[in-house]
């Protein structure tokens, strides 16, 4: 294929280039009307559009992103009673005897207490599963407790971390031929922003799981780097899985995911001090002892996986480096949320890439004002990281935020996304390095032909809007993708 016209990224107004791709890699780049047609290769014009490398979603649940898109949106709810009034809204809320879930509340600043016998009031007998947004709590009523044998989380009918996690296990059992066809979906969504591959962090058998979706197939539209959790570390290294093997036509072996600490919105982010407005002292708490978590990685080092560790509050992103420090290897922390300022410089220093999603910045600025009250500026602190020299990676940690990249993108650089001010504003960062934070390749020959075409150029909205966050923001939400491409293969195309 020849794409013709092309303005890369970051090159100067009105310099357009055609691009040439051969087997699915960037072969050629020259001037505009430099390279003859060819007999050989396809023809796209795109007409000065702007070409960058194709996005990636660094931090995605894929089976629960595909499952969230199907259930009851409790985003809106700013009760626990208000939540249940939404469940209660769904068609056939209080008939049939199957699961009905409800997903993406909220409750860090909720009046009201959660409880089972408050859903109960709602429900009648058809068993009721709510899920926190971030996926670290969740919220049963009566029948759903029994329907799943958690009668031990009465009378709240809540269940937090690691429970919780063994529940979404329990519940990623559903019939592999609608779970399959749900992520499809959810991949056609994905391309039509841009996406061109992600890290899936379901808490699954994510190796059996992506062998069986792509067997038989020598197409894709998405490529996947799937990760392992300690419950199927063993079989995972019997199977003689490493980081970077490839499992599939597209799909390699990702990084060991281990959860070391909780959530800000269940207030379980381990932090070094207390959470304000909390009755008593509360600092959270780690999911893992620390030499547990020096254990997993010691052996991640001995049998080849790169290690991605979660770490939420400033008091585990330390344990997290220390551990990093003492083993020796080099990996990734998931959300480095909270850092201490004395830790931002150890990024760099260990090789320890920090994987940000910075629309939780946007998303958590109020339960973060009212419980970290005393240490918001450091919270996603994403222009530290990056002067820091710390090798910074954007993801979403769908369902927890959208599977799109350009959401993101906003979020880093405008720190808002409603009509108020940035939040601690000097924590943004440049388009540009926005912009690299959300790909893992250029626009250069001999480079793979992963690709998006964006219909409006952002360096020129950023320019425009540059002295309004607001209005930056949702223009670069609104952005359109008009082309995505996967190893020269295109997967969205709004321009035919």
């Amino acid at each position: 294929m020849i794409l013709r016209n092309a303005q890369i990224f970051g090159s100067p107004a009105g310099q357009l280039v055609d691009v040439v791709i051969d087997q699915g890699t960037i072969t050629r780049i020259a001037q505009a009307g430099d390279i003859a047609p060819s007999r050989d290769h396809e023809e796209r014009a795109l007409d000065g559009r702007v070409l960058h490398g194709g996005f990636w979603d660094e931090h995605v649940h894929m089976g629960l992103w595909s499952e969230y898109r199907k259930r009851v949106s409790l985003e809106p709810a700013p009760s626990a009673r208000e939540a249940a009034e939404l469940m209660a809204s769904a068609p056939g809320a209080r008939s049939g005897d199957d699961l009905l879930i409800g997903a993406g509340f909220r409750d860090g600043l909720w009046p009201d207490e959660k409880t089972a016998e408050l859903l109960d009031e709602y429900s009648g007998d058809r068993p009721w599963l709510l899920w926190s947004v971030d996926v670290h709590s969740c919220w049963l009523n009566t029948a759903a407790t029994r329907l799943l044998g958690v009668e031990h989380a009465l009378p709240s009918g809540v269940l937090t971390e690691r429970d919780a996690f063994a529940l979404a296990d329990k519940l990623s059992q559903v019939d592999a031929g609608v779970r399959d066809q749900w992520i499809s979906e959810a991949i056609v969504e994905a391309n039509q922003r841009g996406v061109v591959g992600v890290v899936d962090f379901d808490f699954d058998d994510n190796h059996a799981n992506w062998s069986r979706r792509r067997a038989g197939r020598d197409d894709w539209e998405l490529r996947v780097e799937a990760a392992v959790y300690p419950d199927y570390f063993d079989q995972a290294i019997a199977r003689g899985d490493r980081t970077g093997v490839d499992i599939a036509p597209g799909v390699r072996v990702g990084p060991l995911k281990v959860i070391t600490d909780g959530s800000l919105n269940t207030r379980t982010a381990y932090c070094c001090e207390p959470y304000r407005g909390i009755p008593g002292v509360e600092y959270g708490a780690m999911n893992y002892p620390t030499d547990e978590l020096e254990v997993l990685m010691v052996r991640a080092k001995e049998v080849g996986f790169s290690p991605a560790f979660h770490a939420i509050g400033d008091e585990a992103n330390r344990i997290v480096l220390d551990v990093f420090e003492s083993v020796g290897l080099q990996g990734r922390i998931e959300h480095a949320q909270l850092l201490r300022d004395v830790d931002f410089t150890r990024f760099a220093k260990l090789g320890v890439t920090a994987s940000v999603q910075p629309q939780h910045a946007v998303d958590d600025r109020d339960v973060a004002d009212h419980y970290w009250s005393d240490r918001t500026d450091r919270v996603i602190a994403l222009r530290s990281l990056v002067d820091a020299d710390a090798h910074v990676i954007f993801g979403s940690d769908a369902p927890v935020s959208a599977l799109d990249p350009m959401a993101q993108i906003a979020a880093a650089v405008t720190r808002t996304d409603d009509q108020r001010a940035a939040w601690e504003a000097n924590q943004r960062v440049t388009l540009a390095e926005a912009m690299r934070a959300s790909a893992r390749t250029t626009v250069e020959e001999g480079q793979p032909a992963d690709l998006v075409v964006l219909g409006a150029d952002p360096e020129w909205l950023s320019r425009a809007l540059a002295n309004d966050a607001v209005r930056l923001g949702q223009a670069l939400r609104e952005l359109p993708i008009d082309l995505t491409m996967v190893a020269g293969r295109i997967t969205h195309d709004s321009l035919a």
